[in-house]
């Protein structure tokens, strides 16, 4: 999970695991970041956006648990390591 006070605050507040992923719109190459683009290109198909400025555009780490065993497909920000 990202150092990030709004995803950590929901964590804590949910005391559940959450899932999260880039926004990448269908026809799309690049991911939206920036509060204000998400909000004109799809404010009215969402039930909630919260603006906590635009994010990095560092990639995460992810991990695939489809099949049950963890498999790392990307490494980027985040330790990958209690998944290998």
């Amino acid at each position: 999970m990202p150092e990030n006070r709004i995803a950590q605050s929901l964590l804590t507040m949910l005391g559940e695991p959450i899932m999260s992923t880039s926004l990448i719109l269908p026809g799309e190459e690049g991911q939206l970041f920036d509060p204000y683009e998400i909000r004109l290109k799809i404010g009215n198909l969402v039930d909630l956006i919260i603006d906590g400025g635009a994010c990095g555009l560092e990639p995460t780490t992810m991990v695939d648990l489809v099949e049950g065993v963890p498999e790392v497909k990307r490494v980027g920000k985040g330790d990958p390591h209690p998944f290998q």
